[in-house]
């Protein structure tokens, strides 16, 4: 019987990286391995391979199925903040401007201008679409009569990886489902 695994070629293979607690260890963006990492580890005795896709890779002495689940054998703790990169602000803010709420044309804004002292903080930086960072230019949100939806805070890596769980992947394997807790609807 012909499985599609079998005509994947190894490098669209990555392997679902999970912590030693089964949990993945990034959810946005999703923990992922080449497959040639993932089978180095295995071979280093640093993971535990949970699941594998059908498509095999060979040596000259030993056929191995492309693992597509593996888990640390070692508990990674999370750091409780999350670095101050663009992405990360963006996914704080769900990838929405917080003044039209708007998905398209996303950059970032001080609330506070830093001609006026503001600071590239996450309390001071917000996502804006261009037009509406344009429009505020350098004047505060009262001065510019354009309330922000919500006040810029400092996530945790926890609310990051809870508002990641709103933005899956285009392509998630089956044998990754089990293991990911998008809102997905579950199997009675």
């Amino acid at each position: 019987m012909f499985h599609p695994d079998l005509a994947r070629h190894p490098d669209s293979c990555p392997a679902l990286v999970l912590n030693a607690d089964y949990t993945p260890l990034s959810y946005y963006p999703l923990s992922l391995w080449p497959w040639q990492t993932a089978v180095k580890a295995v071979f280093l005795d640093r993971v535990t391979i949970v699941e594998n896709y059908e498509r095999e890779i060979h040596s000259p002495t030993r056929t191995m199925a492309i693992p597509s689940v593996i888990a640390l054998r070692q508990y990674v703790k999370p750091s409780e903040h999350p670095a101050f990169t663009r992405f990360n602000l963006f996914l704080r803010d769900r990838f929405a401007c917080q003044y039209c709420g708007s998905g398209k044309d996303l950059t970032f804004d001080h609330v506070v201008p830093r001609r006026l002292g503001g600071r590239t903080t996450w309390e001071n930086v917000a996502t804006a679409c261009a037009p509406c960072n344009l429009k505020k230019g350098g004047r505060t949100p009262q001065q510019a009569r354009m309330p922000l939806y919500r006040q810029p805070w400092r996530p945790t890596s926890w609310q990051l990886q809870d508002n990641g769980r709103a933005f899956p992947p285009n392509y998630l394997h089956t044998s990754w489902i089990d293991w990911l807790y998008w809102d997905v609807e579950l199997e009675g």
